[in-house]
This record gives structure tokens, sequence and C-alpha cells, in this order.
């Protein structure tokens, strides 16, 4: 027979558990935490005075109370001590940001970058920078507790290998991006990486739209279209960390050819280079790439606005992909049937100018039981969803185990 959990496995999960309460949920009164765990107050007076302790969060006496008798003790988030780096590697560019517990951005750092395969050393040394130009603005007792990435490719679950990305690197490569960014950042502190798309999911449940929300779909758009799945609650990873990957559904066959390789893929019909060129706003090159300077988030917006103000071309161009989008989804609504499906990325703009078709297809193509309920929605989190994702994954691991991974990082 397995032995049962022992008094510290227990009080180790209660800190983590209290820790995330405050965390996800912003300040709390003690009266509170006692009522959502399920714990006796003097058990909650001693998680909260060991999280004190360390340095995680802090107790003080509510603002107001409007109630007679001794007011319970907020419990806040040590937002400026406490903090985690967070990295987002896009087709356009690079963020980096010093994220406190709590959620809070602290600092942020941005900075453009040319379309094509990324050299690894030019590319960490970027982010790696910037990280060392934000921990030389913070107090001697600060401390960071870990760092994530989120990046457009697939991410081998376990040691951050990137192994493939069509709209990012050259095809065949295996990059170790977790374990160089780890070295060249000299925390002493694992880097976790994982796909944008996925973690932009793991956002939008955490603090956006999808918060009370057991069972939704991310969908985020760049150059290309990652998909993002919450079952049940949790993420949905897959057998390697591969999970997701609805860009490369076929919805055409025989349709645009793809970077992965195949035909009629959802991110080959409903892209940023489908929309360009159906809207005659890019010349495709030998590649099948649009021409430097014809691309990105504003060309997407400038299709979309000129639909608005009455262009025929560019509102047939919506409508092409407003279908294809629409498909695509009503597919996913079918074999997972989510409460919600957030449009992210470019996708919120390409939604918004092509709603009704989507609907449309989600009438003719989606399950009747399915779609009763489904509610549609763009990102609350907007661009910064999947850095956001990044940072929850990094505080994952404080949020395990406060104290240990607090005493590993110096804390």
């Amino acid at each position: 027979m397995r032995a049962g959990p022992s008094q510290e496995d227990i009080r180790r999960h209660n800190l983590g558990a209290l820790l995330r309460h405050v965390h996800l949920g912003g300040p709390i009164s003690r009266a509170e935490l006692t009522s959502r765990m399920g714990l006796n107050r003097s058990t909650i007076m001693a998680l909260t005075s060991d999280l004190t302790a360390a340095g995680l969060v802090r107790e003080e006496l509510p603002r107001e109370t409007g109630r007679a008798g001794r007011p319970s003790l907020v419990v806040r988030p040590e937002s400026s001590r406490v903090y985690v780096f967070a990295f987002d590697v896009g087709p356009d560019r690079l963020v980096a940001a010093r994220v406190g517990l709590g959620g809070v951005i602290l600092d942020r750092r941005e900075l453009p970058r040319r379309r094509g395969p990324f050299e690894l050393p030019e590319l960490v040394g970027a982010l790696a920078g910037f990280a060392r130009q934000m921990r030389r603005k913070t107090r001697p007792d600060t401390v960071c507790v870990g760092a994530a990435a989120a990046v457009a490719g697939g991410v081998r679950k376990g040691d951050g290998v990137i192994t493939f990305g069509p709209n990012l690197m050259k095809p065949h490569q295996e990059v170790p991006f977790g374990e160089e960014l780890g070295r060249r950042l000299g925390l002493g502190l694992p880097v976790s990486v994982g796909n944008d798309a996925n973690l932009g999911a793991l956002a939008e449940h955490s603090r956006g739209l999808g918060v009370s929300v057991k069972d939704l779909i991310y969908l985020h758009g760049d150059v290309g279209i990652g998909g993002g799945i919450i079952a049940g609650g949790h993420l949905l990873g897959g057998h390697d960390g591969y999970g997701g990957e609805v860009g490369h559904m076929v919805v055409n066959p025989g349709g645009r050819a793809c970077g992965c390789g195949s035909h009629g893929c959802l991110e080959a019909e409903v892209g940023e280079r489908a929309l360009l060129e159906a809207a005659g706003r890019a010349k495709a090159d030998q590649n099948g790439d649009a021409q430097q300077g014809k691309h990105g988030r504003e060309a997407v917006r400038a299709v979309v606005d000129a639909a608005d103000r009455g262009d025929i071309v560019a509102q047939e161009a919506l409508k092409r992909v407003g279908d294809w989008l629409g498909l695509g989804v009503a597919n996913l609504i079918n074999i997972f049937n989510p409460e919600m499906v957030i449009f992210g990325g470019m996708l919120r703009e390409i939604y918004l100018g092509s709603a009704a078709r989507v609907r449309s297809q989600l009438t003719l193509h989606a399950m009747t039981p399915q779609r009763e309920r489904l509610r549609l929605r763009t990102s609350a989190l907007a661009d910064d969803a999947t850095l956001v994702g990044a940072a929850e994954l990094a505080f994952a691991h404080v949020l395990a185990d406060p104290l240990e991974v607090l005493a590993r990082a110096g804390g």
C-alpha cells in the first residue's frame, strides 16, 4: 500500500494553494481564504505567516471594512520583490518583461525583428541583454524565481527544444532554446519554453476572459495560426507537447501551400499571407512570402479598415478568409465542445472583420448542441496574451513549492 501524504507534503500543498489564490486573485482577506480553501483560521494564519516571513506576501489591515468588530487582515502579493522574467519570440518582434508576483508587469522591453530564421546566439543575446537592463533597475532585496519564453513554434515537452517553426526557423532544425537562454541569463534557474498559442490559452484562462471557463480554445494569429486548448480546466499539451497545432488542420485539401509542407491548412487559408494576397495588398516572392514592408498586424488592420470603409476587394478578401476560419472553428467545436473560443493576435482583427461569415459557417457545419451556448470573443489581453502566458509558466514552479523555490533562488 502507498503511504498517504506526510504533514510536510500537506503543508507544501497548502502553501502553494494559498499563494496561488493571492497570485491570481489579488489581495484577499484571511477570512475569504479560510472560506475558499476549507481550512480553519489557525491553519490559514500559520500559512500566511510562513509566506510573509519568506517575503512572498504581506499582511495589512483593510482600508475599509464597513463592519463592526476586528477586521480580517488582507494578504497581498509582494509584487515588487518577487518576480520572473517573461519573453515572447514572435515572427516580427521580441519582447522581454519583468513580471511581479500577482501578474504585475514591472518593466518591459520590445524590439522589432526582421522576418526569417533566427540565429540562436543573436536571439538569446538580445533577450539576455534586456533581462540584464531590467535587473540593474531592481532593488537589492528583490529575487527572481523563474523565467519562461513563448515561441511561435513547436516545443518538445521536458527540455525546451524548439523542433519546428515554419515562420521562425529553418526546416529540420532542433534548437536548444531554453538551455541556451538559461546559460546566457546566468540566473542559475532553468528557463521554461512553451508554444505561444498554448501560453496564450493559459493566460486567458488564468487572467483573461476565460478565468471561470473550464473548456476554451484560444486561436492565435501572427504570420501563421496556432491554437491552445483548455479542457476540463487544464491545458491540453499532448504526448510530446505538440497539442493544439490547429493551424495545420487541413480545411481545404489541395488548397494553398503551407509552410509545414502540406496544402490547405487553416494557417495557409486564413493567415496573414492569404488575406493580404486576396486583398491585392501583397505581391508574393518566389517562396510565397509577402514582400518586405507589406506585412504585419498593421497591414491586416488596414484591410479590415478598408473593408469597413466600403472597399469591395477588401470585403471579398475577408469573406473568403472568414469562411475558412469558420469552417476550422466548426471542426474544433464539434471535437472539443468548448464553452468559449477566443481570437488573439491578428485573428482579433480578422474575426471582427468577418464575424458574420464565421458564424454562418458555424451554423452550417457545427453541431447544434455544441454551438448553442458557445461564446466567441476577442482576447482581453490583446498583444500581451502570449507574454502573460510565459509569465504564468515561469511562476508555476514557485506556486507548486513556494519556500523551496525561493530558497533555491536565493530569497
